[in-house]
């Protein structure tokens, strides 16, 4: 029997269309299982879909659940910043100040600013320097020299992420990832940007465990925001540029407040009509 969704489908940290990281989103997804979640991730072959439920946390104001083509996450940034905008545009209602989403990782805080979403961070599940060997062997599976890396850490908040810090943005846009020596790892490369008149301040780029590179990723944004942050290596609020390569403009905002880090961005409108499964 078919049933009809509302869906959508939006570009997230895009200041303009079509240049961000696009995100499929169901909702009203009760009436589907976790296989048929699958399947339709699978089939937008997105990096992301995600699917709109009633929390089953009281503390919530909606239930999300997140999809790649492969697996479901437990947590991903723009999909959170996506499916938000979803929600209050189809006449969501937050509880109280901010918009409070219920997924595999728990409770995340969304703000609205302006024309932005900004997420709390999640606490990292995994930090600390990545192991020298497993450094040696990332960098070369991603034609890095290890002369360019000027430290390594994991940044996992969830899908698993470790990220390299460069010294120089043309190092980290010359990098070339072979997927199968990578064997399966998500790995983040950073890089400060020293010249002038580029309006960000780090350069990003994220090469997927599905062997693709993402176009703009908030998890790991959020998980080098907490290394870089906590390290001294940023000092302060800063934007972050991703997509350069695959011909895309993502901004990723980052801002502390006291203990907690928020990252966000402005996300578009694209798609929005309804789904027969």
């Amino acid at each position: 029997m078919t049933s009809v969704f509302p869906f959508a489908q939006v570009d997230v940290f895009s200041e303009q269309p079509s240049f961000g990281n696009p995100l499929a989103v169901v909702a009203d997804a009760e009436r589907l299982n976790q296989t048929q979640m699958a399947q339709f991730a699978q089939w937008t072959n997105l990096s992301e879909t995600c699917f709109l439920l009633h929390p089953t946390d009281e503390a919530a104001d909606y239930r999300v659940r997140i999809f790649t083509p492969l697996q479901e996450l437990p947590f991903a940034g723009h999909p959170t910043l996506g499916a938000c905008h979803v929600w209050l545009a189809q006449g969501g209602q937050p509880q109280g100040a901010d918009v409070v989403q219920q997924c595999g990782a728990g409770l995340i805080h969304i703000r609205r600013d302006k024309d932005r979403l900004f997420f709390c961070a999640p606490p990292l599940r995994r930090s600390g320097p990545l192991e020298n060997a497993l450094q040696t062997r990332v960098a070369t599976a991603l034609n890095v020299p290890l002369a360019q890396v000027e430290a390594a850490a994991w940044v996992d908040n969830g899908p698993g992420w470790a990220a390299l810090l460069l010294k120089d943005r043309q190092a980290l846009l010359q990098a070339k990832p072979d997927y199968a020596a990578l064997k399966g790892m998500r790995i983040g490369l950073v890089a400060p940007v020293n010249e002038a008149g580029h309006g960000f301040d780090f350069e990003v780029r994220a090469f997927s465990a599905g062997g693709f590179e993402d176009p703009v990723t908030g998890s790991l944004n959020a998980g080098i925001a907490q290394w870089l942050l906590a390290d001294g290596i940023a000092k302060g609020d800063y934007i972050a540029a991703q997509g350069t390569f695959l011909g895309r403009k993502g901004r990723v905002h980052v801002v502390q407040d006291g203990d907690k880090i928020w990252v966000g961005g402005t996300v578009q409108d694209g798609i929005t009509g309804t789904l027969k499964l």
